[in-house]
């Protein structure tokens, strides 16, 4: 193969230098680099890793995702499948390496460690032990996913820590989340073997984990955001500092990727070297990726952008192929396979009751760029009329019971969990931030277990949103008066097989649709697929019901 020449002022980050010189590729790795003396008016950088991501949640399947991200000089990302594990077991993840597979990508998948995430949740499938050992033992696989059951590594649970166990055994590194964790207990989850946390939310606690020899990856996604909090670690922890988004829609995946980090960080003034090594360098070194860290032997992997200040990016190469340039994606499309796990029945309206008690109300509260809930206290609002336990309107019945109903005035609104994966009950709560007005809104993405939720004005509004979304087997739904909005995801529930420019478009139309029913929410769907997340703390809603994540198990609705 004859050989292709690069020029341009090179940006060795792994050695903190700029030099004017060629690559010279061969077979898709540099196979020299030579300096000069000449003046270049590019650049060339290592590609951006994403350090921790779920694909899934971008709602696009492995090969869309990489067709926008490439765009913006991603390169690799390290992807944890358990969204889509907690839906089809290993048949999910075997999808999502196939489907990262057909890119001209570098995808790094994780065994997830917590399928189901809780024992408080119905799942759709179950990874037990000999399988997590036998995803660990295949090559592809790069590391242990975020171990989310980090009461089971402080009460020495032994099923955990065999996992944890295994994955030293085939010499793969461990990914955190312990939200929240200080002192000896942060202490003991990291001497586990565990060396990553991307759920930090204040220096003060990123800086107490990284004293423990834990690194710290900082997010800014969709919904959770905590680059501005936590960019001073660049300054003094660089060394130990990665960058991921964790969860990316995909209208946003559109505007920029781990670029938009970097480029925020170099105008606050950061040392672009530091900065460049946490986005580009850390990963590599600490996963053992085959990503190329423009040095001679390494694979082509790089970019070409206008300078260190705007940080255009020109072109982007992976193992020498040109997957990206002048903005345009090189990657072709691939139509998604369509998998799926949905078995949940039609509902009525009965089915939302809230049965009326003497006592505070506990109410979660939704705050904006967290993925973290408050826990309020609240009188309730009823219905004037009786309504029967069945939800049959049963007046004059001595049975009958009053239904709590949602409080607009004061945006507290019925909050409901949907088993999909068998015809039950739904679980019923309420929720405090949404802010809508009217109307519904319901998702099949809802993390872990990716069971229906759904938000809204009126038990009516709340079932037709359900019903649709059962009606189209997953996807996102608005539900306003006699109008409706879908935006089908027929890959698990989870992800839709549109061309990923078309599903950033459908998207930021039913985004518009939400937020015409009176939510201020940045992200209304996101942050709704965040309140069945038993492992953030601090008060959550699962099929099974109410859940205090503090003391890790089901409370009351009420407080006398």
């Amino acid at each position: 193969m004859a050989a292709e020449y690069i020029q341009g002022n090179v940006v060795d980050v792994k050695n903190s230098i700029i030099y004017a010189g060629t690559l010279e590729i061969v077979e898709g790795k540099i196979a020299s680099i030579t300096k000069d003396s000449n003046t270049y008016d590019k650049f060339i950088i290592p590609g951006f890793i994403d350090a921790h991501v779920h694909i899934e949640s971008s709602l696009l399947t492995p090969v869309e995702f990489a067709r926008l991200a490439v765009v913006h000089g991603t390169v690799a990302a390290l992807s944890d499948p358990h969204e889509i594990a907690n839906v089809l077991g290993l048949r999910g993840i075997d999808y999502m390496v196939e489907s990262g597979g057909a890119a001209a990508f570098k995808f790094y998948f994780g065994a997830p460690s917590c399928v189901p995430a809780t024992a408080f949740e119905t799942s759709g499938a179950v990874i037990d032990t000999a399988e997590i050992e036998q995803l660990l033992k295949a090559g592809h696989i790069k590391y242990l996913s975020e171990v989310m059951n980090y009461p089971g590594v402080l009460n020495d649970n032994p099923v955990v820590l065999y996992k944890i166990s295994l994955a030293k055994k085939y010499a793969k590194v461990v990914d955190g989340h312990a939200p929240g964790l200080r002192g000896l207990n942060c202490e003991k989850y990291i001497k586990a073997g565990i060396s990553t946390d991307h759920e930090c939310v204040t220096i003060e606690e990123a800086i107490d984990k990284l004293s423990f020899g834990m690194k710290i990856i900082i997010r800014e996604g969709s919904s959770a955001r905590n680059l501005d909090t936590l960019a001073p670690l660049i300054r003094d922890h660089y060394e130990d500092i990665m960058l991921c988004s964790d969860d990316k829609l995909p209208d946003e995946l559109i505007s920029g990727h781990i670029n938009d980090m970097v480029k925020r960080l170099f105008r606050a003034g950061y040392d672009k070297m530091n900065v460049l090594r946490a986005a580009c360098v850390n990963p590599v070194l600490h996963y053992n990726l085959d990503v190329g860290l423009l040095q001679v032997g390494d694979p082509a992997d790089f970019l070409i952008v206008d300078d260190l200040d705007n940080l255009n990016v020109l072109k982007t190469f992976i193992d020498g192929e040109v997957v990206a340039q002048g903005g345009v994606s090189m990657i072709p499309r691939r139509a998604g396979v369509v998998i799926n796990n949905f078995n949940a029945g039609r509902k009525e309206p009965g089915d939302f009751f809230f049965p009326y008690r003497r006592g505070k109300l506990k109410v979660i509260e939704a705050i904006e760029g967290q993925l973290f809930t408050n826990l309020l206290y609240y009188d309730v609002k009823t219905l004037g009329s009786v309504v029967g336990s069945g939800g049959a309107g049963v007046a004059g019945s001595a049975a009958a019971e009053r239904d709590v109903v949602s409080d607009v005035e004061r945006d507290i609104l019925k909050l409901a969990v949907v088993n999909r994966y068998c015809d039950v009950p739904p679980a019923v709560g309420f929720v405090k931030g949404f802010g809508l007005r009217r109307g519904a809104i319901a998702a099949s993405v809802a993390h872990d277990s990716h069971n229906i939720v759904a938000v809204g004005a009126t038990n009516e509004a709340i079932c037709q949103a359900v019903n649709l979304v059962i009606e189209h087997r997953g996807g996102l739904v608005v539900v306003d008066g006699g109008t409706s909005g879908v935006l089908p995801l027929p890959i698990a529930g989870l992800m839709t097989d549109l061309d990923g420019f078309e599903a950033a478009s459908a998207y930021a139309s039913i985004d518009r649709l939400a937020k015409g029913l009176g939510t201020g929410l940045t992200v209304p769907f996101m942050t709704l697929s965040f309140m069945s997340l038993l492992v953030i703390p601090r008060l959550k809603l699962s099929d099974k019901g109410l859940f205090d994540v503090d003391s890790f198990e089901f409370t009351d609705a009420y407080i006398a």
